[in-house]
């Protein structure tokens, strides 16, 4: 049966809502570990995780080091870099879910300013609409007498704003990547993400010992094991297995049938933040959060509403 055609199947859709579940629950354990760990800190054993014990299983892609390189410092010290920076410097976990996902936007402006690749009629509205979702944002910062509580803060949402554009440069590494193999080798996603995943830690430890106070620097030596536990869902969980998944989907399915569930990513992480960790949401922010869905909904079913 062609691959347009095939249904999804029971494990199909479990796989789906499992990524969308980890993915979306992924910032909660991220504020939990950032009780113990500095940023830098949990960047590092954040990946230490990630290649631990794997590396020991899996070889090396059949791929210059160059993409495990730029790849690694892209998505693992800039993507995770500063979006722990924001959640720690003042950032929901409820709304760094849903900014995190202005990264499709960011890869369309990286597309055509250094691919050429022109953007599409419902691209440029959802451009636009993510545009103004970010200045709701912003509008939380610029008129906090409209709102009862600032709830988050400018840094944080700076600092995640950044971490959505450093994941939309490495979506650009893995595409750049998948095109420079020869056509009779597949793109194991996997066995980059962990290989790659070994170029973050060393610029982390550098980070954390140049930047942290010295009283925090062995502050993980006394870590509560609960920190420990989220550290670990962040590197085995998180990225290896929920990565594994939505390779999977994608490799049954086309892409713009993989891609919608996605959308559930912010619902799981906009409600866990409210009910776990009790977050608040002003105004100009749930206005945000409406623009930003509607941007993506037109992304992904805009082209076909628009050629009708």
């Amino acid at each position: 049966m062609p691959q347009q055609t095939k249904p999804f199947s029971s494990r199909d859709y479990l796989s789906a809502l499992a990524v969308v579940v980890i993915w979306g629950l992924n910032f909660i354990f991220m504020k939990f570990a950032l009780r113990d760990f500095t940023p830098f800190q949990m960047g590092a054993a954040r990946y230490v995780f990630a290649v631990l014990p794997l590396i020991f299983f899996i070889k090396r892609p059949h791929l210059d080091v160059k993409w495990l390189l730029y790849y690694g410092l892209f998505q693992g010290v800039g993507q995770f870099g500063f979006l722990f920076m924001g959640l720690k410097l003042g950032m929901t976990a409820a709304l760094a879910s849903v900014l995190m996902q202005t990264q499709v936007f960011f890869t369309a402006l990286i597309s055509f300013f250094l691919l050429n690749e022109k953007p599409s009629r419902s691209l440029q509205i959802g451009l636009f609409l993510a545009a103004m979702g970010l200045a709701c944002f912003a509008m939380n910062y610029i008129a906090p007498q409209a709102i009862n509580t600032p709830a988050t803060t400018l840094f944080g949402l700076i600092f995640c704003v950044l971490g959505a554009s450093m994941w939309a440069a490495s979506n650009i590494v893995v595409r750049k990547a998948q095109q420079s193999l020869k056509k009779d080798t597949s793109f194991d996603a996997v066995a980059f993400l962990v290989w790659s995943s070994i170029v973050p830690i060393l610029p982390f430890i550098v980070l954390t010992l140049l930047f942290d106070a010295e009283a925090t620097r062995w502050r993980w030596l006394d870590a509560t094991w609960g920190s420990w536990v989220s550290v670990a869902f962040l590197g085995w969980v998180a990225t290896i297995i929920a990565y594994a998944l939505w390779t999977g989907l994608l490799k049954r399915h086309p892409a713009n049938r993989v891609a919608p569930f996605s959308l559930g990513v912010p619902v799981v992480g906009i409600t866990a933040g409210m009910v776990v960790l009790g977050e608040q949401i002003t105004h100009w922010q749930w206005g945000g959060i409406a623009l930003v869905v509607a941007a993506l909904l037109m992304v992904m079913f805009g082209q076909r509403v628009l050629n009708n």
